[in-house]
């Protein structure tokens, strides 16, 4: 007895020496970290690091741009379903502690004093919170001793609700998702509100491995995760028996989901995403910009799906080229005999079961499987490989894993040969004719899930549309598929126009004196000129001559050679002078006779803002794609300010004066200003009509009128000629009588145009390859680009009512002698009505009758008229 209490003295001066000393370590250690720990109210004002996103005008997703997939919620958003998943798998008591777990600390010592090893770090939510806003995740006993200083910090300063807000958005989730709201996109495509229990479950274990344990890298891992939650909610009574099991049995669904893409616009997306850095730079990709386009979803979605299929359709009119390449059997001993045509020998005495065997699963689908997911799908065209050929049908292996089956009416029996742009070969007889076993082929499916044979185009096309009235672009489409090119054909592809500039020609001879009735001689020319290399003979694309015609009727039949002498009439410094209104640069037009037939490059969008000059009655626009830019709080930090037309306006503007009203800023030579809100009076009322909704056209900097109303008029009744009776009379499909436009098709021929439009919307479509090269003798404007424009303008215009255009003052109706172009002889059965600026009337003779009708409505001017 007396020997124990001199030990037990001992032990307890042990025991306090030892605290003490502890606590002096404790002591000072807190002392030397807190004065370096960063104030923790800065929480409270903690900028997410948040992605660009590029939205269309009735806000739907078009794209984002950043490392971090992120999208910030409240905790009045956060579903109490996930809470308690989370709570059950990382942190029980985050609702009782203060911050630190003890109990949770005292078993990560013992786990690391038992193995050697941390395997378990003792985290709360809060501590957790404190390392992914402060520190790193270098595990270290300093980091640790940060990280609960910190927590307790946090407590003391924000409520629970706020940490656990906090952490559900910054937390990592695998696949660039930063935040539960991100993740619920990319694993299951959809919000968080539509989630299961499961896949609660599923999110709430991600943050243990978010990149090893998710159910896309492992999902058995995952899966094995995502049930220990379940027992775990289930033992702290958030759910119950039956919800435990039916959540358990759930299978797992989650699938990477790039984006919630409701727009396919990319080369749109890359256009306002570059225009982004230049105002922003690179925060532009974390400070949570959002950008609203002038881009209608509805439109885009049209054009992108129009030129995809007018590619398609004009590709399958020159013939197969055969497969992109063939996969060759990898060299295993043990898979016995190569097959034959997708079957290999059999003894009769196989059974049924063997012969199947033999057939499907085909010996080499997992090795092929593998090479067919490295190459991607454009277009909507899949790549597959040919594992079975029939007599009339092939079996093929889907990038997907899926066999399916391609019939002979599925592309197979059309599939004539290429041989060149104007020759296929014979029709094929049999599947073998077409593809072998291995050969990689692409697959297209239609709207019910049939496959059909097809092959990605080597031609491109572009188009896009504008509204005449300020120049903002409803619809771009680049090229068959962005991933396949980043070339913005619509913007950058600089090329010929042909015909699809003629009508800035025949405006300019309008100008300079003729009228619609002028006759021009349509006959063969040669002409030795000084700027050419050599001597020129141009022709018509019909090879033949009309001789003596109306410049209307010229216009509708793209007659090639009363072009060049219209050009020649009146000039070709004439002509040229003036072009800029359309926004073409004066300077780079060639000063010869060849630009009456659209020798100089131009991109799909100049020529669709030229055209809007005749659509919108003779202003000048600019193309302008982004509408407004909001920050992460939803401040307007831009706004665009386009050249607008304002018809109702008093005050306008006019080629004589060119002058502006002064309380408004003017759209520069590049595109509309951008008015920075905060420093700009005029765009601070101009926001706040905004956000009330209550913007007028006159409220918007004024277009300049650049064309005579009644020369606009009179060439727009020109155009409409050329969709009611010219070369692009298959747009009456379309069925609507307020539609203009143009065909164009180059030398080759090369390049194949449309342009058209009503008062509403105007769209350029052009077709060929990047390198240039004919694109098929029998191709041109109206077979090859008008069926794209067609396409798009049935979407573009659904539901919209006609327009008509509201004849000017000082235009006069005449009938005339469609012949001579001069007035009509009193009762000649023959004669037409045609449109005259008023000093252009031609002259009354003794034969005409005095009594000839002038109207002052174009409605009283029909078709049966002409």
């Amino acid at each position: 007895m007396t020997l124990k209490k001199p030990f037990l003295i001992v032990a307890i001066w042990l025991t306090l020496a030892g605290t003490g000393g502890a606590m002096c370590v404790l002591t000072g250690m807190y002392l030397y970290l807190s004065p370096q720990l960063p104030p923790v109210d800065s929480l409270k004002d903690v900028k997410l690091q948040t992605p660009l996103r590029i939205y269309s005008s009735d806000e739907k997703l078009i794209a984002e741009f950043g490392e971090k997939r992120r999208t910030p919620i409240t905790f009045d958003q956060i579903p109490k379903t996930y809470v308690d998943a989370l709570l059950a798998a990382e942190d029980d008591n985050f609702f009782e502690h203060s911050g630190v777990s003890i109990k949770g600390l005292m078993r990560a010592v013992t786990q690391l004093l038992l193995t050697g090893r941390r395997a378990s770090g003792g985290s709360t939510i809060t501590m957790q919170v404190a390392r992914n806003y402060y520190l790193s995740r270098r595990k270290t006993f300093a980091r640790k001793f940060n990280e609960i200083l910190l927590a307790l910090r946090i407590e003391q300063e924000l409520s629970k609700e706020e940490i656990l807000e906090l952490y559900v958005n910054v937390i990592f989730l695998g696949n660039r998702a930063y935040g539960i709201h991100a993740a619920s996109q990319v694993y299951y495509g959809k919000p968080l509100s539509q989630l299961s229990l499961a896949q609660f479950a599923m999110l709430a274990g991600l943050p243990k491995g978010p990149s090893t344990m998710n159910p896309i890298a492992n999902p058995e891992r995952a899966l094995t995760r995502r049930n220990w939650i379940l027992g775990r909610m289930l033992a702290l009574k958030m759910i119950d028996e039956t919800e435990y099991t039916a959540a358990a049995s759930e299978e797992i669904s989650s699938s990477y989901h790039r984006g919630n893409v409701d727009v396919q616009a990319p080369y749109a997306a890359e256009m306002a995403r570059a225009k982004a850095i230049e105002l922003f730079g690179l925060n532009a990709y974390t400070e949570g910009y959002r950008i609203y386009t002038t881009v209608d979803s509805e439109m885009q979605n049209s054009a992108h799906n129009a030129v995809i299929k007018g590619l398609l359709t004009y590709d399958s009119r020159h013939g197969y080229r055969g497969p992109e390449q063939k996969l060759e059997p990898p060299k295993i001993p043990e898979l016995g005999p190569t097959p034959i045509n997708g079957t290999t020998s059999t003894s009769d005495s196989e059974t049924a079961s063997d012969k199947e065997q033999a057939i499907d699963p085909h010996p080499y689908i997992e090795a092929w499987l593998d090479q067919l997911k490295s190459i991607p799908t454009y277009g909507g065209l899949s790549p597959a490989a040919v594992i079975l050929v029939s007599e009339q049908s092939i079996t093929a292996l889907t990038h997907e894993g899926e066999t399916v089956e391609i019939t002979w009416k599925q592309g197979l029996s059309s599939a004539r040969a290429y041989i060149n742009q104007d020759a296929v070969g014979p029709a094929p007889v049999t599947a073998s004719d077409i593809v072998s076993v291995g050969d990689v082929i692409r697959l297209q499916i239609n709207d019910i899930g049939e496959y059909s044979l097809s092959q990605v185009p080597n031609a491109q096309a572009a188009l896009v549309s504008l509204k005449p009235d300020d120049g903002a672009i409803l619809s771009l489409v680049g090229g068959f598929d962005f991933n396949q090119s980043h070339f913005n054909r619509a913007t950058q592809a600089k090329r010929q126009p042909g015909s699809n500039f003629k009508p800035f020609v025949y405006t300019a001879a309008l100008e300079n004196g003729l009228t619609a009735a002028s006759i021009i001689n349509d006959a063969p020319i040669v002409l030795d000129d000084a700027t050419m290399e050599s001597t020129w003979r141009p022709k018509n694309s019909s090879g033949k001559f009309d001789g003596p015609t109306r410049l209307r009727k010229a216009l509708y039949r793209s007659r090639n050679l009363v072009s060049i002498r219209v050009l020649r009439e009146i000039g070709v410094g004439n002509t040229i002078r003036g072009m800029s209104r359309y926004g073409f640069n004066e300077d780079e037009l060639p000063r010869d006779l060849s630009l009456a037939l659209g020798s100089h490059g131009l991109t799909p969008l100049e020529v669709a803002t030229g055209y809007a000059v005749f659509a919108n009655g003779g202003y000048r626009v600019q193309p302008y794609l982004i509408e407004r830019i909001l920050d992460n709080t939803g401040k307007r930090v831009y706004e665009a300010l386009p050249a607008t037309v304002c018809r109702d306006c008093e005050t306008d503007i006019n080629t004589d004066t060119a002058a502006i009203s002064q309380d408004r800023p003017t759209a520069n030579a590049s595109g509309p200003e951008f008015a920075k809100i905060e420093d700009d009076p005029f765009a601070l009322t101009f926001n706040i009509k905004s956000l009330l909704g209550q913007l007028e056209p006159s409220d918007y900097p004024r277009a300049e009128r650049v064309l005579d109303e009644r020369v606009a008029y009179i060439i727009n009744s020109m155009l409409q000629d050329v969709i009611r009776r010219g070369t692009g009379i298959r747009a009456k499909a379309l069925g609507r009588y307020d539609l203009a436009g143009k065909t164009g098709t180059t030398n080759g021929p090369a390049d194949a145009w449309f342009s058209g439009y009503n008062s509403e919307i105007v769209a350029t479509t052009w077709l060929g390859f990047d390198q240039i090269a004919p694109i098929g003798q029998r191709e041109y404007g109206g077979k090859a680009a008008l069926p794209i424009w067609i396409d798009f303008m049935r979407t573009a215009l659904a539901g919209k009512p006609e327009t008509t255009r509201e004849q000017p003052p000082g235009i006069v109706t005449v009938r005339i002698d469609p012949e001579t172009g001069d007035r009509a002889r009193a009762g000649d059965p023959d004669a037409i009505f045609e449109y005259f600026r008023t000093e252009n009337t031609p002259e009354e003779s003794e034969e005409t009758s005095p009594t000839n009708l002038r109207y002052e409505n174009e409605e009283r001017l029909t078709e049966d008229l002409f």
